[in-house]
């Protein structure tokens, strides 16, 4: 007779499945915050990843922490240090985090094996070593010496078959998820499986090429989209819309791109609503805000990825504003997907009328695109991986 365990879809443990009591628990966390002036500039995903911290804390765990921030091309590189955030870090919790000199090496394993529990080590910037982005196998049995507990809360970089993000959950015999990766699956899930209609989708930001996949997913799912940024500039293009002089002009394999999407939309009967006017190209204009939020004032499902207008300059904000203010009132599951948006939600002060601010960007829309990402496929039970070196420690150790 079959094992009934045996024949379970895959599944993701989460921390709250684990004791954590005087256990070293590495945690992966997204910390690749704007650094300005030597301290952050926006700490959304430092304060993100806080109810995972605590928790730990809370069940007496040794919580070591690792990040990337930048791109240093692994080398170290005072301007990437992690520092500021350690000292941030500091301050939220309301108590000391310790900021280990590398992430790798006897040194650091022996600050790991002295900590106490309910402490915090943050260890210096993955990026400064190369291994990490190639996935290299040694470094990634270098980190996991550090940590008992593998936890993955770095939504934003699951999409990355890192060291720290994919190698490091192979060798792990416990690993697992913590809140916000937890949070980002209870609402991208049904996004991608099951919305609730009608379920339309929003898209900003400037070039169409770098989304086609994400809008050719979301053209087998959605009720209708709309599209506002620069990268409604291709579409115009394709209709023969004049685009305004000074404005942004659109690439020709942006322009293919939405003459492509435009043909798939109409062979599937799905409506694509561009914009009737524009403020000088860099926002869209009032008529066109009243169209959009028309439109989707029926959603039961929204989804919004990138920016209307250029939000940050006056009085280019007035687009992506206005339809976050109408938007508000919408009865539907709303969801924002990367940083300029959330950013932009934020500024309008109408993040509260939001289901769920993903901070993930990049990552949201494979996530889209493919139903999963690596980083979290390989934390699930009896994940085989297809074409990765399966690690154990033994081997890594031996």
């Amino acid at each position: 007779m079959a094992n009934p365990t045996e024949s379970r879809a895959p599944t993701i443990r989460s921390i709250r499945d684990f004791s954590l009591a005087n256990q070293s628990v590495f945690m992966r966390l997204d910390f690749n915050v704007p650094i300005v002036n030597g301290e952050v500039g926006d700490d959304t995903r430092i304060v993100e990843a806080l109810p995972t911290i605590q928790y730990a804390l809370e069940k007496n765990a040794k919580v070591v922490i690792g990040s990337h921030l930048g791109r240093p091309d692994g080398k170290r590189n005072p301007s990437y240090s992690l520092e500021p955030v350690a000292v941030h870090l500091a301050k939220l919790l309301g108590q000391e985090v310790t900021l280990a000199d590398d992430c790798i090496g006897e040194g650091i394993e022996l600050m790991v094996k002295g900590m106490k529990a309910g402490t915090v080590l943050l260890l210096e910037n993955l990026r400064f070593h190369a291994e990490e982005e190639a996935n290299d196998a040694e470094f990634a049995s270098r980190l996991s010496r550090l940590g008992d507990i593998y936890i993955n809360d770095a939504f934003g970089t699951a999409h990355r078959k890192h060291a720290s993000t994919y190698g490091m959950a192979q060798i792990a015999s416990q690993k697992g998820m913590g809140f916000l990766i937890e949070k980002e699956l209870k609402y991208l899930q049904p996004l991608v499986a099951s919305p609730a209609k009608p379920f339309y989708a929003l898209l900003g930001g400037s070039k169409v090429s770098d989304k086609i996949k994400t809008i050719e997913a979301l053209l087998r799912e959605v009720d209708g989209i709309c599209i506002g940024g620069a990268m409604a500039h291709a579409f115009w293009k394709v209709e023969g819309t004049p685009i305004p002089e000074g404005a942004k002009q659109p690439k020709a394999e942006d322009v293919e791109a939405a003459r492509s999407i435009m043909a798939d939309a109409k062979r599937r009967e799905i409506p694509i609503l561009i914009p009737v006017d524009t403020n000088e190209g860099f926002d869209i204009g009032p008529k066109t805000v009243e169209k959009f939020s028309e439109f989707l004032s029926n959603a039961k499902t929204l989804f919004w990825n990138g920016p209307l207008g250029w939000f940050e300059k006056s009085p280019y904000e007035a687009g992506t504003f206005g339809v976050a203010k109408n938007l508000a009132e919408v009865s539907a599951v709303k969801i924002i997907g990367g940083g300029d948006t959330v950013s932009a939600i934020k500024q309008s002060g109408l993040a509260e009328k939001f289901d769920h601010l993903s901070t993930g960007g990049g990552a949201v829309l494979e996530f889209i695109e493919n139903g999963s990402l690596p980083g979290i496929d390989i934390l699930k039970n009896r994940y085989k991986p297809e074409t990765t070196q399966t690690l154990t420690r033994e081997k890594i150790r031996g």
